[in-house]
């Protein structure tokens, strides 16, 4: 199989880069590294059957011949990097999204398209199911990124009921692990960083506010079971961990594994911060017969492995 990853040097992208590796397929990986990294891909680089190309994926994509699968992953995903890359972000999300259908269109390739629990905006529902519609501010400070992915999932939906292309949608819940950068922002490698640094996590707001946290290697599970699915054409799946847990849990949780004091510093929560989040997972149980299976205290003891072996030298 001939597999091509948009953002195929970021986070997630990597690591689904190395799966279909791994599994044996060829993979074409493109990104234009805003927030991505080729040392992300350092081991991918030695197998004959991984390209990557260095390109913008809001233009249509430089892919010639066939190919059996576009994973459309290219986009800034912290609040920290698309708020600096908005333009770019509602770019990559709305005309990355179109040539990456058509790309697949044309080849008869199935598409995965990775939006985000953040089309849930701050819930109303929870835990959140695919059905929900969601509560967003369509002009405030994230709307960049919320409103970019929930216009890809309806360009999506759209060319599903109109023409032959075969999509399928990842709803992705706060996914963590190794790769993931230093300046990222968010929860998990911002308490990583303080804390191997020896300084007070930062805590926006009181701590209440809830997230589900994903081993990047239970979701690349999803995300393939997602884009090998015969019967999933048309599909929106949420892929996360229905064990929720507050913000102020996590610090402490993650102070502990590293083995230092619990420090905290708090600061106001930035607009529109979500007060709750939960996916249900019953279709991805259901359709895919996945879940994840990796423990907070194990991915995380992988990914403090990672970081010490990666920002120590």
């Amino acid at each position: 199989m001939r597999v091509v990853i948009t953002g195929g040097a970021g986070f997630i992208g990597s690591h689904l880069v190395d799966r279909y590796l791994n599994d044996g397929h060829e993979v074409i990986a493109i990104d234009n590294l805003c927030t991505g990294s080729l040392q992300n891909l350092a081991d991918a680089s030695e197998n004959p059957r991984f390209t990557f190309v260095r390109a913008d994926a809001s233009v249509p994509l430089p892919v010639r011949g066939k190919v059996d699968a576009v994973l459309h992953f290219a986009s800034p995903a912290s609040p920290v990097h698309y708020t600096r890359l908005a333009l770019e972000t509602l770019a990559v999300n709305s005309s990355g999204t179109q040539h990456a259908c058509d790309l697949a269109e044309g080849s008869g390739a199935r598409l995965v398209f990775a939006s985000t629990s953040e089309v849930y905006g701050d819930p109303d529902v929870h835990p959140q199911p695919e059905s929900y519609w969601g509560n967003v501010n369509p002009v405030g400070e994230r709307a960049c990124y919320d409103e970019a992915k929930r216009f890809g999932e309806a360009l999506i939906a759209t060319r599903v009921r109109r023409g032959p292309l075969d999509a399928r949608i990842a709803r992705i819940f706060n996914a963590y692990g190794p790769r993931m950068s230093a300046d990222d922002g968010r929860a998990v490698p911002n308490f990583i960083a303080q804390a191997l640094a020896g300084q007070p996590l930062t805590v926006y707001g009181d701590g209440t506010q809830t997230r589900s946290f994903t081993y990047v290697g239970d979701l690349v599970d999803g995300i393939v079971r997602l884009a090998a699915h015969d019967a999933a054409r048309g599909a929106i799946v949420n892929i996360g961990n229905p064990e929720e847990m507050t913000i102020g849990a996590c610090a402490a949780f993650i102070a502990a594994a590293a083995g230092v004091p619990l420090h905290v510093e708090h600061r106001p929560r930035p607009p529109d911060d979500p007060s709750r989040r939960k996916p249900d997972i019953t279709r991805a149980r259901t359709l895919l017969g996945w879940e994840p299976a990796t423990p907070l205290r194990e991915g995380i003891a992988h990914t403090l492995a990672w970081w010490r072996r990666t920002y120590s030298t």
